[in-house]
């Protein structure tokens, strides 16, 4: 599914702080760096409250849903017209293209050209939020913002971004909402990202593979769960390429919660995805919806130099998350 048709070929418009674009040269100082990728729901962000009442982005489904598909007429809430596998550790294209077929009875044949329009309908619909209305019902984990201010200042050896099945619109506005964005951990977004407007997030924009960048468009192979996040690692690595000139890419450590997020660094190992000669890898964090004993499962055997899985039962707050991404 070809996502983003209205990516312009005009030179960005939008200013960015000074802080922003010294972030550009991520890593000058060095001819090698690793790239950190973040997934978002349950490694940076957790659900806070007593969880009756969905957040904004998962009522931006139901209202994009309705909105493109159906004239304006609601819809049933996500949670309740699919079950959490359906969800947890998926994209937000996966699961609109779901929620279509269980709400409406829409295949995804005939959801699918209607992608674009309804990512930006969810954009619209967050945009129209303030930050704390956006950021009710979730947080930051425990060591989140710690981490990431520690990481701010490792720019010369490494550089931040997310790789999230979030609409990337949607993902800006809530890294602004929880502070994440303050931090100053996460680089600046590539020359192509900026070709896209996110009205109202143009101005917090960053490095990353989102939801909105690719969608397969086939929701009843399992494997396309962590096959799309594959190709978000590898969009997110490329992307980062093209900020760093003569620099080169050795390491890229996806970051993730979910089955999708070990299953997706693992199929970039093996394929080869993030380029000739890069090294992929995972630090599975416990702090979403799965164990580590489940996550370490599906990582597999250790291969020194081309996959080296950790797992950490404590997520980023664990002392030793900086070494486990292979920083001192």
């Amino acid at each position: 599914v070809a996502l983003h048709d209205n990516v312009t070929n005009e030179p960005p418009t939008n200013m960015f702080g000074l802080r922003s674009f010294l972030l550009l040269s991520v890593v000058n100082s060095v001819h090698s760096f690793t790239l950190i990728t973040f997934d978002v729901d349950g490694t940076l962000l957790r659900g806070v409250g007593e969880g009756s009442a969905p957040d904004a982005h998962s009522r931006a489904f139901s209202h994009a849903c309705a909105s493109v598909l159906n004239a304006g007429t609601p819809i049933p809430p996500l949670m309740e017209a699919l079950p959490p596998e359906k969800v947890h550790g998926s994209t937000d294209g996966l699961i609109l293209l779901r929620l279509a077929r269980a709400a409406l009875g829409i295949s995804p044949k005939d959801a699918a050209p209607l992608l674009d329009d309804m990512m930006e309908n969810m954009h619209n619909y967050v945009s129209e939020l303030t930050n704390e209305e956006m950021g009710e019902g979730i947080e930051a984990l425990p060591g989140v913002i710690s981490v990431l201010r520690q990481l701010s200042k490792k720019t010369d050896e490494v550089a931040c971004g997310l790789v999230t099945g979030n609409v990337e619109g949607v993902a800006r506005k809530k890294m602004k909402a929880v502070g994440i964005w303050e931090t100053g951990a996460l680089s600046s977004p590539s020359e192509e990202q900026l070709r896209r407007r996110w009205t109202g997030a143009d101005d917090i924009g960053f490095l990353g593979g989102f939801g909105s960048d690719f969608c397969s468009g086939d929701i009843d192979d399992p494997s396309r769960n962590y096959l799309d996040r594959a190709e978000q690692i590898a969009i997110a690595a490329r992307r980062c390429c093209t900020l760093i000139n003569d620099k080169t890419l050795k390491r890229v450590v996806h970051v993730g919660d979910a089955p999708a997020d070990v299953l997706a660094a693992k199929a970039c190992a093996e394929m080869g995805m993030c380029g000739e000669g890069v090294e992929v890898s995972i630090v599975g964090v416990a702090t979403g919806k799965y164990s580590a004993e489940e996550l370490k499962g599906l990582a597999g055997e250790t291969e020194p130099g081309r996959w080296e899985p950790k797992i950490l039962v404590d997520g980023i707050a664990d002392p030793g998350f900086l070494q486990a991404c292979g920083l001192n």
